[in-house]
C-alpha cells in the first residue's frame, strides 16, 4: 500500500483486500476491500442479504474468501482454522453452555487454553465485575434475562483477550429499550479495553450511535466507508442515502447547468452543487433530509417550497408531516410544542430550508 506521495503506508490492524465469496453459481461478496486500525470500532451496515455476516465468518475463518487478502496485524489468516485465529465473537443466539454457570461459561475458553485454575478464576471475576454481574455467577443461563445472557456471551468472548472482537447482531433478540442500554454498554467496554471490533447490524441507528466507521454494504460491495457524520450527511450512493436515515426523494429539471439551476415544479432554484455535467431540460434527483426544513416564517433558509400537507404523524417530541410539492411528496420533522398545534391535512404550506441542503444523488 503507498500514499500519493509513492511512501508505503503502514498497515492497518484487520485488513480485507479484494476479497470475494462464493458459493458455487452464487456470488455473495464482491470484491470487498476494508482497512481497519487497532482499537477501532467498526460496523457493518446493510439489508438482510447484502453479505455483512458472511464477510463477518470470513473473518472468524467459518468460510474461507473465494480471493483476496485477509491479514490480521500482518498475518494472513486465511490458512488458519477458527481456533487458530485470536478472535472473539458474540452471536446474536447468545450460544451459551446451558449446563454450565456463568462462572463456568466465562471460564470456558480460559479452560480450553491452558490457563491455571487461580488464574482463570480471577479473570472471570474480573470480567464479571465488568459487566456488573458478579453477583450472579453461580447461575444458570435459564434463570437469567436475554441482556444479562447476552453480557455473559461478551465476558466469555472478552475473557480469552482476543486481537479482534466480532458482534453478529448480538442486539437484535432483545427489547428496544434493553438494546439501547445494552449497546452503550459494549461500546463502553470496547473504549475501555482497546479490542479492534466489527459489529454487524441493519439498525442505522445503532451503527450510527456506537461506531467510529461504518461500512455500509449493499449486494456483496462496501457501497460507502466512513465516519457516521459522513454517512449520514453526504452519502456516496443513491443506495447509502436513501437506507441511511429518512429521506425525501424530489425530481427536478435542468435549466441552466453553468448557474446550477434546476426547476422543482415551478420553483427556480439555484443549487451548491454543480449541474455541469447535464444538459438544459436533463432530470436529475435530489435529496433532502426531513430535519432540514421548517414552516417557521424566521427560518433561515433561501429556499422555499409551498405544498399541501397529506398527512400528520405524532412521534412524541417529534411531529413528522408529509406534503405535496407538484407531485413530490416531502416529509419533514417538527419538535413537538404543546402551545403550538401542528399543520392539518389539506393545508396549504411554505416548507423553508437551504439550497446547500439538496444532495444531488448520482443517476
Amino acid at each position: 500500500m503507498f500514499n500519493n506521495e509513492g511512501e508505503r503506508k503502514p498497515m492497518a490492524f484487520l485488513e480485507l483486500i479484494h476479497v470475494k465469496k462464493a458459493f458455487g453459481a452464487l456470488s455473495v461478496v464482491e470484491d470487498f476491500s476494508v482497512h481497519i486500525e487497532k482499537g477501532e470500532f467498526i460496523s457493518f451496515l446493510g439489508p438482510s442479504g447484502c453479505g455483512k455476516t458472511t464477510v463477518l465468518r470470513m473473518i472468524a475463518g467459518f468460510e474461507t474468501p473465494t480471493a483476496g487478502t485477509l491479514t490480521i496485524a500482518g498475518k494472513d489468516q486465511r490458512p488458519l482454522k477458527p481456533n487458530q485465529r485470536n478472535i472473539g465473537m458474540v452471536f446474536q443466539a447468545y450460544a451459551l453452555f446451558p449446563n454450565m454457570t456463568v462462572h463456568d461459561n466465562v471460564a470456558f475458553g480460559l479452560k480450553v487454553a491452558g490457563m491455571a485454575k487461580p488464574e482463570i478464576d480471577k479473570r472471570v471475576k474480573e470480567m464479571l465485575a465488568l459487566i456488573k454481574l458478579d453477583q450472579l455467577a453461580s447461575r444458570f443461563p435459564y434463570q437469567m434475562s436475554g441482556g444479562q445472557q447476552q453480557r455473559v456471551a461478551l465476558a466469555r468472548a472478552i475473557a480469552v483477550k482476543p486481537q479482534v472482537l466480532l458482534l453478529d447482531e448480538p442486539l437484535s433478540a432483545l427489547d428496544a429499550k434493553i438494546r439501547v442500554s445494552l449497546r452503550e454498554e459494549i461500546r463502553a467496554i470496547q473504549q475501555q479495553l482497546g479490542i479492534t471490533t466489527v459489529f454487524v447490524t441493519h439498525d442505522q441507528e445503532e451503527a450510527l450511535s456506537i461506531s467510529d466507521r461504518i461500512v455500509v454494504m449493499n449486494a456483496g460491495r462496501a457501497d460507502q466507508i466512513g465516519t457516521p457524520f459522513e454517512i449520514y450527511n453526504t452519502p456516496a450512493t443513491r443506495f447509502v442515502a436513501s437506507f441511511v436515515g429518512t429521506l425525501n426523494l424530489i425530481e427536478g429539471r435542468v435549466v441552466d447547468p453553468d448557474a446550477n439551476r434546476i426547476m422543482i415544479g415551478d420553483r427556480d432554484i439555484t443549487l451548491k452543487h454543480s449541474v455541469t455535467a447535464f444538459k438544459p431540460g436533463d432530470k436529475v434527483t435530489l435529496a433532502l433530509r426531513p430535519e432540514a426544513g421548517s414552516l417557521t416564517e424566521s427560518a433561515k433558509g433561501d429556499t422555499a417550497l409551498t405544498g399541501e400537507i397529506t398527512s400528520v404523524h405524532f412521534l412524541g417530541s417529534v411531529i413528522r408531516t408529509r406534503m405535496n410539492v407538484d407531485g413530490n411528496t416531502i416529509s419533514f420533522d417538527m419538535f413537538n410544542n404543546p402551545h403550538h398545534m401542528p399543520p392539518t391535512v389539506g393545508e396549504r404550506v411554505t416548507l423553508r430550508f437551504k439550497a446547500a441542503d439538496l444532495l444531488l444523488l448520482p443517476q
